[in-house]
Formats: structure tokens, C-alpha cells, sequence
């Protein structure tokens, strides 16, 4: 049984949030997982986080890394190899699309790859003008002296 959620409700009070939403109802759209290939998620620190994917049998060619806006995309297509009768194949090493959603400011850093695990580095990185900043809380007294009003002089003659 599958519970699909009405965001319509939440749409109309709130502005701002429409990639929140298409975020959520994108999650409930999957279908069937692809669980290959297999990957961890690791936050490193505040700021900072490691996907790393075993991709055994898979050279840095037969990989590509793509980041579109808030998408990162990882294929794998290994190249066939002519010649080669295989008597069993038990290492995958079908083609491959994994698609990882990211948060404003996220950017790949490095990949690497080494003894079949692919780590590929993401940071955050806030703007200056998105940071919070210290606001200095001034006098609340003007600094300029009054306006005064002369009423008018009589001359006496």
C-alpha cells in the first residue's frame, strides 16, 4: 500500500518553498529502488560530506561525474572487452546512472577512486551575504539638537 501526501494545503500559505515540495513529491514518485551500485553517505564535518560508491571492475574512464544545479549525477559504462570467454561473470559490471539531489551552496570538491571504491568530496559553501552577521545596536538618541521655533520679535520703535 502506498500513501501519496497532498502538498496543495501547503503551497497556498507558504512562498518560497517550491523546490521543497517537488523535492517531496519527486521522493514519493520512486518506484522500484535500484540498489546498484552500492553507496555510503558520510558527513565529514559541519560543512562537508563524502559519497563513496563501489564500483568494482569500473577504470576513472569508464566513469563520469556531472553536477547539474542541485543534481550530481555518477554514470558508469564499462567498455566491453573483445576477445575475453567468460566461463562465469559474477562482477557486475552492467551500466549504471545514480543521481544524488543537493542543497543550495553544495559543490564537488575532488572524486578519486581507489581499489574499486569511487569517494567523491562535497562541500557547502555559504555566501557572505547568506551568513549571519553581528549587527551593532547604536544609540537610540538622535545626535542632532532639536529644531527650535522663533516666535516672532516685536521691534519697538
Amino acid at each position: 500500500m502506498r500513501n501519496e501526501f497532498d502538498f496543495a494545503p501547503l503551497y497556498r500559505s507558504s512562498i518560497g518553498f517550491d523546490r521543497v515540495f517537488n523535492l517531496l513529491n519527486n521522493a514519493q514518485r520512486l518506484q522500484a529502488v535500484d540498489a546498484w551500485p552500492p553507496y555510503d553517505i558520510v558527513k565529514t564535518s559541519e560543512d562537508s560530506y563524502r559519497i563513496q560508491m563501489a564500483v568494482a571492475g569500473f577504470a576513472g574512464a569508464d566513469l563520469d561525474i556531472t553536477q547539474e544545479r542541485n543534481v550530481l549525477i555518477v554514470t558508469g559504462q564499462k567498455s566491453e572487452e573483445k576477445d575475453v570467454d567468460y566461463l562465469h561473470r559474477g562482477i557486475a559490471g552492467r551500466a549504471f546512472e545514480r543521481r544524488f539531489e543537493l542543497a543550495d551552496h553544495v559543490r564537488v570538491e575532488t572524486a578519486s577512486l581507489t581499489n574499486g571504491l569511487l569517494s567523491i568530496d562535497l562541500k557547502r559553501e555559504i555566501p557572505e551575504a547568506m551568513k549571519p552577521r553581528k549587527i551593532a545596536i547604536g544609540d537610540s538618541q538622535p545626535q542632532t539638537t532639536p529644531l527650535q521655533i522663533d516666535a516672532d520679535k516685536q521691534q519697538v520703535a
